[in-house]
C-alpha cells in the first residue's frame, strides 16, 4: 500500500512545520489553516480510523494532543480550542489518517459553537424516551 500524505510527511519526505514530536506521534501545522494556529497531530502509522489503532496509539495520540495544546495555548494565551477529528470518509476526512485538529479559539476569532455547523438541522431537543431507547441499543451492541 503507498504511504499516506501524513506517512509521507512524518518521515521528511514532505517538508512541514513542526509543532512537536513525541513518541508515535507527530504535530504539525495546517497548510489550509482555517485559523491561526490550526494544528494537526497524526499518529506515524497511517490508518484511516481512530478504532484501527492500537489502544497503545490512541493514548500516545492523545497525549500529543495535549501537547501540542500546551504549547499552543502558551503562544495564543488561550486555554479554549476546537478539538476536531473526521473518523473516515463519510465524516468528512480528506485523508486517510487519523488526525486530529486542534486549532486554538480566542476572544472575538469569530468562531461558533458545534450547532452551526450544521445550521439546518432540526435543533430540537430530544425527547427522553428517544435518549433511553437510543442509549440502550448502542450499550448492547
Amino acid at each position: 500500500m503507498e504511504a499516506t500524505l501524513f506517512e509521507r510527511i512524518v518521515r521528511g519526505d514532505i517538508p512541514s512545520h513542526p509543532v512537536a514530536r513525541g513518541e508515535g506521534w507527530y504535530a504539525f501545522l495546517d497548510v489550509f489553516p482555517r485559523r491561526p494556529g490550526h494544528t494537526l497531530v497524526v499518529p506515524v502509522r497511517g490508518v484511516p480510523r481512530l478504532s484501527d489503532l492500537e489502544p497503545s496509539e490512541r493514548h500516545a495520540l492523545m497525549d500529543g494532543v495535549a501537547e501540542a495544546r500546551r504549547r499552543l495555548s502558551a503562544v495564543f494565551n488561550t486555554n479554549d480550542f476546537l478539538v476536531l477529528v473526521h473518523d473516515g470518509a463519510g465524516a468528512g476526512q480528506e485523508i486517510p489518517h487519523v488526525h486530529v485538529h486542534l486549532l486554538p479559539r480566542t476572544p472575538g476569532d469569530g468562531g461558533r459553537a458545534l450547532p452551526a455547523l450544521w445550521p439546518t438541522g432540526s435543533g430540537a431537543k430530544a425527547s427522553d424516551e428517544e435518549l433511553a431507547t437510543l442509549a440502550e441499543a448502542v450499550s448492547q451492541a
